[in-house]
């Protein structure tokens, strides 16, 4: 067989253990995004090696999940929610890096290293948690759109937290806060430009869009503009696709494109991204470092649960959905590792925070869907 095509039986594999993995989760009544996740953990350990090309469909898969997460937002209530985001978001920010850079450097004795790891744990990857609520149909529920909206802010000032500590400690490797700040607010200002010209294209120009195909091309070919767009102005691309997905969601095509949209991703897409993730963690190198590892789970999954739990409970929500929306926040995942590479690539960080990290990531993202599903379940029998 020509090793041209040796990705058809990557693929293959990848997306056999995703569903074998999904079917063995939702009969142990957990969340298939777990088992995905666990089944892509097995595969790595020397059964296959994530390539660029797979790497590249399981980003399209993050990408299209987070188009459908904008896709099912209720506008209404996002804008509702935007103080309680906030709040959620600032809790989330604040307490993890305080209580992280704290510990780390009650052990290394290193200011620049303690407060790295602190901003690397207000990182959040709502990409766990968007799967696991859609799973519960709780994506669109007053938690779920908050801890959403809490994520998109935790992103933005992850990256301008990032931007200040290596412009300050690495001058010739930081860009100028001040730049980074402007691309970001332009990339929001272009897309609400892009947001206002699509619904007023498809309110008067519907009757021409071919409701089966044109129509779901359309918006797909919208959400990879926006979505590398806002990679290029500095913010992650699921920030872009997630933005595309609200602005559909408030044209008349909204349900045609989530049904068409959920079809794609579902078959093929999502399941690729989760075992990916599984896939790209060093098991043994994160176990290695389960020394300090140990410290930054336990600071930076307590870190979230109380700091965004504070910031929802001040903004009126009880102690039980405090509780769901702080643990929709602990999951962390690339965004993570990608900043933890680039400090160790800088000097700022050595091998056994990198390896610190990983664990961390292993950690907060298995225990993810299993904590949300016990928090949502606690409510729904309470009120049975």
């Amino acid at each position: 067989m020509d090793s041209h095509y040796s990705y058809l039986i990557d693929l293959g594999i990848m997306l056999l253990a995703a569903s074998v993995g999904g079917m063995i989760s939702k009969k142990l009544k957990q969340p298939e995004v777990l088992g995905q996740i666990l089944v892509g953990i097995v595969l790595g350990m020397g059964i296959l090696r994530p390539t660029e090309f797979t790497s590249h469909l399981a980003e399209i898969g993050v990408i299209f999940l987070m188009f459908i997460a904008g896709l099912e937002t209720d506008v209404s209530e996002f804008r509702e929610s935007g103080k309680s985001s906030s709040m959620v978001a600032l809790g989330g920010i604040v307490f993890p890096l305080a209580m992280v850079a704290g510990a780390v450097y009650l052990i290394t004795d290193d200011l620049v290293v303690s407060i790295f790891m602190g901003v690397v744990s207000t990182a959040t990857s709502v990409s766990i948690s968007v799967q696991t609520l859609r799973e519960m149909n709780q994506l669109r529920s007053r938690q779920g759109v908050t801890i959403l909206g809490s994520a998109i802010i935790d992103d933005i000032v992850g990256i301008l937290l990032l931007t200040a500590l290596i412009g300050f400690v690495s001058p010739e490797s930081g860009g100028s806060l001040l730049l980074v700040g402007g691309k970001i607010l332009l990339f929001f200002l272009i897309t609400l430009l892009v947001g206002f010209t699509i619904i007023k294209l498809v309110k008067n120009y519907e009757v021409q869009f071919n409701p089966e195909e044109r129509v779901v091309t359309y918006a797909i070919i919208i959400c990879f503009g926006l979505a590398f767009l806002s990679e290029e102005m500095g913010v992650a691309a699921i920030t872009g696709a997630y933005f595309t997905g609200v602005v559909f969601s408030m044209t008349s095509q909204r349900h045609r494109v989530v049904h068409n949209i959920n079809r794609i991703a579902n078959i093929m897409f999502t399941p690729l991204f989760f075992v990916s993730i599984g896939m790209g963690v060093d098991i043994f190198g994160a176990f290695s470092a389960i020394g300090i590892g140990s410290v930054i789970i336990v600071f930076s999954i307590l870190g979230k649960i109380f700091g965004s739990g504070l910031g929802a409970l001040l903004s009126g929500y009880n102690l039980d959905e405090s509780l769901q929306v702080g643990i929709g926040m602990v999951p962390r995942a690339e965004v993570a590792i990608i900043i933890a590479n680039l400090g160790f690539r800088l000097g700022l960080i050595g091998q056994g925070e990198l390896g610190a990290v990983i664990l961390m990531v292993l950690v907060t993202t298995l225990s993810t869907p299993a904590l949300l599903k016990w928090s949502f379940s606690r409510t729904i029998k309470d009120r049975a």
